[in-house]
């Protein structure tokens, strides 16, 4: 299994479902960790990243519908429903509390992958491969360093900020939104800090702050860093 593959969480209180899965998806190339219910899930999650949940929707105590609803408060992570229950009210119900896809038992392992595969591109984050720095301008980023240079000389970065940079550099060319952006930063607070930190790194990045040229405004998705070389 090659080290960057996907990691997907299962979380299911069947075993037997759990092991199944597993074992299915390890064949087909995938890092996988399961869970027996949404508190260990949650300890999964506090100690490590996922790139995609398979969460059961009838489990004892916190079922999937909440589970779903309370990761949607704060995290944009992909999330696909399984369930007995098939009918279209359930359905809605999943999706409405933020699901990426639902599926309902029993299903043709082909299906599930084919909707793993779906959901994972959909959502793909994939970080281009590049030399240790990026180029905007005047401006040179190391990302081993975190450290900005620029025409006069090192330009100072908060912890924040340089962060939240490396994160941008690291996925330049694609749009991230303000969630996955204070995920993948590890920043603390609401989307207004996001907003914040960018208009503060465009301070010290671009000529014309208001009419940035390297870290521009998606609207209505997120932000995005086209730098000049990588």
């Amino acid at each position: 299994m090659k080290p960057e593959a996907p990691h997907i969480l299962v979380i299911d209180d069947e075993e037997r479902l759990r092991n199944l899965l597993r074992r299915f998806l390890n064949e087909q190339g995938y890092m996988v960790t399961t869970a027996a219910n949404a508190a260990e899930a949650r300890q999964r999650l506090s100690s490590l990243e996922f790139d995609l949940l398979i969460v059961d929707v009838m489990m004892p105590g916190e079922d999937g519908i909440e589970f779903t609803t309370s990761l949607r408060s704060g995290d944009t992570i992909p999330i696909l429903l399984l369930t007995a229950r098939g009918e279209p009210e359930d359905r809605i119900r999943g999706l409405e509390a933020g699901a990426d896809d639902y599926l309902a038992k029993p299903f043709e392992p082909r299906e599930l992958l084919l909707r793993v595969n779906n959901i994972l591109r959909r959502v793909e984050r994939a970080p281009v491969q590049i030399s240790g720095a990026v180029r905007m301008g005047d401006f040179e980023f190391d990302l081993d360093r975190q450290e900005l240079h620029g025409a006069d000389g090192p330009v100072r970065l908060t912890g924040s900020e340089a962060t939240l940079l490396k994160t941008l550099a690291i996925h330049a060319g694609s749009i991230l939104s303000r969630q996955e952006l204070a995920r993948r930063s590890k920043m603390t607070g609401n989307e207004r800090t996001v907003d914040v930190q960018v208009t503060r790194l465009r301070r010290k990045l671009e000529k014309d702050p208001k009419e940035p040229r390297y870290l521009q405004t998606v609207w209505g998705e997120g932000y995005v860093l086209r730098p000049d070389s990588i």
